[in-house]
């Protein structure tokens, strides 16, 4: 059976360049970094030069780069770092409420050490407004941290808006640019923020390939105290074959923007709009227009996310329902509950995302399966069954 992988949010494929590019410090460059002999000093050097690829993706230098193992640990780094960092400043934090669950369950942990958060409400698409943020501002406010893009419906947030905001209040920012970095232009200093955390592994790189970038001068605590890996602030003998790769992916992403970002768009708004008029009831979710180029995500009524996904699998197809950290534990989204939409539709969503190598036919496939999939799984719906009733009356 034909596979068609469309859950590219939650992980990509190596680049072929990636892995030629890591292979030799999977085998005969295998020394640590640390280590004064040439052994080490080659490694140390493969990580340089791939901290000056990653800056260069962003546009930052190479010295406000600190490599981490997850998208997830650059988060909690930046939030628990940053804030523990300024806390003689005051002890307050600004949120947005769809944050991912590394941000959100951060905060909570710093909850417990005295500190007080505040979770900027989201309209219907999933976006924020900064004059809310200007508002939940208070004297105690040390740190605002809103996501650049989300990655259960894909909206795009009005960062730069923010930052200017923080920098009149001398107000530290943090962006989760997980999602975005590789996939879109991404450029800290257009952008203003002061922290932005990033993960190899959405743009062909590795798992377990990630980083923070933290503006110079800015103070931030260790994450893992130990030895003077990462300037002091990551310590921990260092993933040389997964830094490397990531470099390499940071290159090939800058040299192909342009293109996969167009691509990337043609397919996701053929996919916008061929898949609601193929099935009724369904409704697209975030941003029609400011979203992500390579996500489309929409809830599909009377129909649970599982069953969608399963049977999609079934006939070859990967896709996912919310994110790819929640997904397993069957819960609605708090992004979608955030957004308004409630508690019975948010069950029914569903989330594709497109890479370089999605062709138009893998979109015809997806629209020629799909629709008797969601046909057999609503004549099982009690909800259904429901709104057909209650429509004939």
């Amino acid at each position: 059976m034909k596979r068609i992988y469309l859950d590219h949010i939650a992980g990509t494929p190596l680049h072929p360049e990636v892995v030629e590019a890591m292979l030799p410090f999977l085998h005969e460059k295998f020394g640590n970094p640390q280590s004064l002999h040439s052994d080490g000093q080659q490694a140390a050097e493969a990580i340089q030069e791939a901290r000056e690829k990653v800056a260069q993706l962003i546009n930052a230098a190479s010295s406000e780069i600190f490599f981490t193992a997850s998208g997830s640990e650059a988060n909690n780094f930046a939030i628990k770092g940053l804030a523990l960092a300024h806390q003689k400043q005051g002890k307050h934090v600004v949120l947005s409420s769809v944050e991912h669950q590394s941000i959100l369950n951060a905060a909570k942990f710093l909850e417990k050490l005295g500190f007080t958060f505040f979770h900027i409400p989201v309209d219907r698409f999933g976006k924020i407004d900064p004059e809310d943020v200007r508002k939940a501002l208070t004297q105690e406010t040390i740190l605002v941290s809103i996501m650049l893009a989300n990655g259960e419906v894909g909206t795009i947030e009005p960062l730069a808006e923010v930052a200017k905001i923080c920098r009149s209040r001398d107000i530290l920012l943090h962006t989760d640019a997980v999602n975005a970095v590789g996939n879109m232009p991404v450029d800290v200093k257009a952008l203003g923020v002061d922290a932005l955390s990033l993960a190899g592994n959405q743009f062909y790189g590795p798992k377990g390939s990630a980083a923070l970038f933290i503006k110079k001068g800015k103070r931030i605590l260790p994450f893992i105290d130990g030895g003077i890996q990462e300037g002091g602030r990551r310590a921990g003998t260092e993933d040389v074959p997964a830094i490397v790769g990531m470099g390499k992916a940071a290159e090939i992403a800058m040299q192909n923007m342009v293109s996969r970002v167009e691509r990337m768009k043609d397919l996701r708004d053929s996919l916008i709009k061929r898949l609601p008029e193929s099935i009724e009831h369904t409704i697209l979710t975030g941003h029609p227009i400011q979203r992500l180029p390579y996500h489309a995500s929409f809830c599909v009524e009377f129909v649970e996310g599982e069953s969608m996904l399963l049977n999609l699998d079934m006939q070859g197809i990967a896709s996912a329902s919310g994110s790819s950290c929640t997904s397993r534990a069957l819960k609605a989204s708090h992004v979608l509950l955030a957004m308004g939409i409630d508690h019975t539709l948010a069950q029914s969503s569903l989330v594709f995302s497109l890479i370089d190598n999605t062709t138009p036919e893998d979109i015809d496939y997806l629209l020629e399966v799909f629709p008797p999939i969601i046909e057999r799984l609503r004549k099982m719906s009690p909800l259904y069954t429901q709104y057909l009733e209650e429509k004939e009356k």
